[in-house]
């Protein structure tokens, strides 16, 4: 009996331990936060925004034993670091159908700004090896700069030639079709927390959340850039209770359930018409929308 117990006990283990190996495969680590490991180079943080990168440097074989070896090798692991940062950040998913690579290929002042952001990055580790290798980590924030050049938010511009009074108007670019105004009354809610796990949904840095009929309940028609650009368009969470205590969405946040991804990118969360009813039913949570005030819940 002990035996077939043990055996029990040992088979379950196997079965853990390879399902943890299939989790960890998919590029998401166990921790509290949605870390994505890229390779071995780095990470992205959804949960702070952060990514980080690292670098590894050896000095020449001649300088072995000599007061230039460290310096060298210092200097070889940034160098490393800051261009493995930069295939990170280009890798970053912005929406369901787009990374930053795609920005950076198109725009040449995009890719000119990301790169100063990546050359800008802040040192936060350096380990020196006893073989005289020396490993250096170096971190950078998704959000402010780094947003504000990404994010596919419309910039509001004024100009002074067309703001006087008197001049003529400005010319306007075509205007986006309006979502459906919400009704009046209804419950007025603080945040949002989309509940998207088991739906192999990944994020991004500007996610969408449509309803069945595939209109925006959130996102970049939505939202605000200035609470885009400093906060994320998202935050992400890997714990449903963690989602709702967050301070982001403050005290009384309504929560739906994913029901579907939508896009090559898996990022768009698609909701119940029910639940997108519920949210809309109130025009004060146009509110809770413009401020960004969104959790979304991965595996």
């Amino acid at each position: 009996m002990k035996r077939k117990l043990s055996a029990a006990i040992g088979l379950a283990g196997v079965f853990l331990f390879a399902a943890g190996i299939l989790w960890v495969g998919q590029g998401f680590s166990q921790s509290a936060d949605l870390i994505e490991q890229i390779g071995t180079s780095g990470n992205v943080n959804w949960s702070t925004g952060i990514i980080e990168a690292t670098g590894i440097g050896a000095p020449p074989e001649r300088y072995y034993g000599k007061p230039q070896a460290r310096p060298m090798a210092l200097r070889a692991a940034q160098v490393d670091a800051y261009r493995n940062l930069l295939e990170l950040v280009k890798g970053v998913r912005v929406d369901a159908t787009t990374e930053v690579r795609d920005f950076t290929t198109s725009s040449d002042v995009i890719r000119t700004q990301v790169e100063g952001m990546v050359r800008g990055a802040q040192v936060i580790k350096r380990d020196y090896m006893s073989d005289g290798t020396v490993e250096v980590t170096i971190r950078m924030n998704m959000n402010g700069d780094f947003a504000n050049a990404i994010l596919p938010i419309p910039k509001v511009v004024k100009s002074e030639q067309f703001d006087r009074p008197g001049a003529p108007l400005a010319p306007q670019a075509p205007a986006a079709p309006a979502p459906e105004p919400p009704a009046a009354g209804g419950t007025v809610f603080t945040g949002m927390v989309v509940d998207a796990r088991g739906l192999q949904a990944r994020p991004a840095m500007s996610p969408k959340i449509v309803d069945e009929a595939g209109q925006e309940v959130y996102g970049s028609m939505l939202v605000s850039r200035e609470y885009a650009v400093q906060q994320g368009m998202t935050g992400y969470a890997r714990d449903l209770g963690a989602a709702q205590s967050n301070p982001r969405v403050t005290n009384n946040p309504v929560t739906v359930k994913g029901i579907k991804t939508e896009g090559p990118g898996r990022a768009n969360i698609v909701i119940s018409s029910g639940d997108a009813g519920k949210i809309r039913s109130a025009a004060d949570n146009l509110s809770f929308l413009k401020k960004a005030r969104v959790m979304i819940v991965l595996d």
